[in-house]
């Protein structure tokens, strides 16, 4: 009898929810470089971060314009402007130095406020809307610019610790780093992080039939495409990968695995079905993995379970089936949203309920998952549903979902979508 994948999906949750959990403990946290191009991004926050220094760490300017003393322009107007000298320039990275009473200081965008000065004056609105001196040590004695407006104390000034205060939670433990989370810790100064742990996971591809791409094939061999679509797919997860290769042996399956001792997960593809050299039904399930077929096309055999090894704590297994589109649809399935849960990352697809473009049939007793495009017409278009049909997978835009108990659907019938091509 067949298991229900909403069954099947419960026991794989199960079965990975100890091992999940670890990652996510603090004792297990590791320290990273916040390098541009290090080890850091996609990582997630073990702990969490507090600021050491206030962001900006002095007060500066917004705009490209002059410092001033607010009480020196505030009587300014259209019919009588104010006139003050100009003072000596600040660029950004200057030292803030002194703003004389009395002068226009000028200054650049992100430049420091010199002491003395409370407001800033944007260079578009002051006579002449261009800068003066500029180059000369101590400005030009002969040049003023003239303010025909008011300025309020703290306009276009941009505080010491606007953005962050000294000691302030920065991030959260538990926030995945991406583009602008390594800019935040980068802009307070800190050089590592500490993350929580990648799960370790072997992938072993089986089968005498496999060879690797690049290899020449012999009759009756094909090249092993399950190991760059899981591989990737894992990756994607967060995860970190070893990938490895049996072939229809169990004896050499399990050494394979022996000598991953440190792997915390093994995902097999291959050898689970019901023919005469099922490696993996073999080697495992003596062992303690329990296979079975799940009511779902493509993709029905299936195993899981805690592999006992010799000297070794058992290792959770989840065992695909070897035909490439099975595999990956079974990966969506049953282990993509467990997975990127657990990095802190979005763990479903998007979601829509289209109508289809066409007519479909589907194996009653069965969830049918079949490969489909998008058209422009908002509707969408379903490929055929063999497991053997990779190249339809690689252009699909969307995964639609026919649940068990439907045998055909009309054309304008509104099926689950999940988008693929995000």
């Amino acid at each position: 009898m067949s298991t229900t994948v909403e069954d099947h999906t419960a026991a794989v949750t199960s079965l990975l929810s100890p091992v999940l959990a670890a990652v996510a403990d603090p004792a297990r946290a590791e320290v990273v470089a916040l390098t541009p191009v290090g080890p850091a991004r996609g990582r997630v926050l073990a702990a969490d971060v507090h600021s050491p220094i206030p962001v900006p760490p002095f007060t500066n300017s917004q705009m490209d314009g002059y410092a001033v003393r607010s009480g020196d322009i505030a009587a300014a107007s259209e019919s009588h402007p104010v006139r003050l000298p100009i003072g000596p320039v600040r660029a950004a990275g200057d030292p803030a130095g002194t703003h004389e009473p009395g002068t226009a200081t000028p200054v650049m965008t992100g430049a420091a406020i010199p002491a003395g000065a409370d407001a800033v004056v944007q260079i578009e609105a002051v006579d002449p809307p261009r800068f003066l001196g500029i180059g000369a040590a101590a400005g030009d004695p002969g040049a003023g610019v003239s303010f025909s407006a008011p300025a309020a104390p703290g306009a276009f000034v941009r505080e010491a610790g606007s953005d962050v205060t000294a000691g302030q939670l920065l991030l959260t433990a538990g926030t995945r780093l991406g583009p602008a989370q390594l800019a935040s810790l980068a802009a307070v100064g800190l050089t590592t992080a500490r993350v929580r742990p990648r799960l370790r996971v072997l992938l072993v591809s089986t089968g005498h039939e496999l060879r690797a791409p690049g290899e020449s094939l012999e009759s009756g061999q094909i090249h092993d495409a399950n190991t760059a679509s899981l591989a990737a797919s894992l990756l994607d997860t967060g995860a970190e990968v070893a990938c490895a290769f049996a072939p229809d042996d169990a004896e050499a399956l399990l050494s394979v695995v022996a000598a991953h001792p440190e792997a915390d997960l093994l995902i097999t593809t291959g050898g689970v079905s019901a023919g005469a050299f099922e490696v993996v039904r073999d080697a495992l399930e003596p062992r303690g993995v329990s296979f079975g077929h799940i009511a779902m096309q493509p993709g029905g055999p299936q195993g899981a379970g805690m592999l006992r090894r010799d000297g070794l704590p058992p290792l959770p297994v989840v065992a695909f089936p070897g035909n490439p589109v099975s595999a990956l649809l079974s990966f969506e399935m049953f282990l993509r949203p467990l997975l990127r849960r657990a990095a802190g990352l979005r763990e479903r697809r998007e979601v829509r309920w289209l109508p289809l473009a066409h007519a479909i049939e589907s194996p009653q007793g069965k969830h049918q998952i079949r490969r489909g495009m998008l058209r422009d017409d908002g509707s969408v278009s379903v490929g055929a549903p063999g497991s053997h049909l990779l190249h339809d997978y690689a252009r699909a835009t969307v995964l639609v979902h026919v649940p068990a108990g439907i045998a055909a659907l009309p054309a304008g019938a509104e099926v689950e979508v999940w988008r693929i091509d995000e």
